[in-house]
């Protein structure tokens, strides 16, 4: 069935398949490499510190049009949120004006992003039911001056049932996205929407606003669970609320190299999905987990860790990635 699915979500015509300029971090905690001839820990710093020389050196280009995501799995805890969070922060720190939508009543990204989301205040809640301009909730984060935020209160979750009786309910967050970025003083490169895993009328805002989807899947077991209905919905909404959407982008989250069920699980969506699955896989990390409670994406709590540079090698293939399609 995901060889049935991918035929509808291959990349436009005559987009390239990358090829990357580093090796891809699959190899992260290698426990054997000849490579540089040393210890497995001595190799494997070497090839962190290659890695991060060769991220120092590169200048992203940057999209002369936003480009905007939806982030989603209608699979629980497979890194939704931290990849929409650290994907965001390093792209901010590389040169882009990044901004952060929170669809998801918990609010984790907004907490991340180091913007407050009390109940009293005006979030994306308002902006949804009350046709609050976007604007009056574009918050700037303390992760880095070039990124900002909309966050997400707890009355996001009635939402859904307030929805149902609005006229245009599947478009409001496009159109009022499209009239903040229509008018902004300074333009945004990238836009990250984080919304829930169940697929109601936040989830449906999210892919009608969106042009790209970007799904994140945890290298373990049942992995691949609930897939395919994303894929059928996805399809839904581009037939016939959203042409322009399409399933540009695949990340692999929480990989551990030691076992042979993550490389099995790699292995598999690497073959249903050779043109979207980005090179660079995010290593299982104590420091990701961590950074959010400290209000900060991984890249600002611990530069140095392994989680942070995968995380800025993502965003760079991301960003590699649109130009290429571009330039085709």
């Amino acid at each position: 069935m995901l060889d049935a699915d991918l035929r509808a979500h291959t990349a436009p015509p005559g987009t390239r398949r990358l090829a990357p300029e580093v090796p891809p971090p699959a190899d992260v905690s290698r426990e054997t490499s000849p490579r540089y001839g040393g210890t497995p820990l001595a190799d494997a710093l070497a090839d962190e510190t290659r890695r991060r020389m060769a991220l120092e050196r590169e200048q992203l280009p940057l999209p002369q049009q936003a480009r905007i995501f939806t982030i989603s799995n209608q699979k629980g805890g497979v890194g939704k949120t931290t990849t929409a969070v650290n994907l965001a922060a390093a792209l901010a720190r590389a040169g882009a004006r990044v901004l952060v939508i929170d669809l998801d009543p918990q609010g984790n990204a907004s907490t991340a992003l180091g913007v407050e989301h009390r109940s009293d205040m005006q979030s994306v809640y308002e902006v949804l039911v009350n046709d609050l301009p976007l604007a009056e909730v574009v918050h700037p984060s303390t992760e880095h001056e070039r990124l900002f935020c909309v966050p997400a209160t707890i009355h996001l979750a009635g939402a859904e049932i307030e929805l149902v009786s609005l006229v245009a309910r599947e478009q409001r967050l496009r159109r009022a996205l499209d009239a903040y970025l229509a008018n902004v003083d300074e333009p945004f490169q990238y836009v990250f929407i984080d919304c829930p895993p169940s697929l109601g009328l936040l989830t449906i805002n999210a892919f009608v606003a969106a042009r790209e989807v970007l799904i994140p899947i945890q290298c373990e077991y049942y992995a691949l669970e609930g897939l395919s209905q994303l894929l059928s919905n996805i399809d839904l909404i581009q037939k016939h609320l959203n042409n322009d959407l399409r399933l540009s982008t695949i990340l692999l989250t929480m990989y551990d190299s030691r076992t042979n069920l993550a490389q099995q699980v790699a292995q598999e969506v690497r073959e249903h999905f050779p043109e979207q699955t980005l090179e660079t896989i995010i290593p299982r990390s104590v420091r990701v987990s961590e950074a959010p409670s400290y209000g900060q994406s991984v890249i600002s709590y611990d530069y140095s860790s392994t989680g942070s540079l995968s995380y800025r090698e993502a965003a760079a293939e991301l960003a590699r990635r649109g130009e290429e399609t571009r330039g085709d």
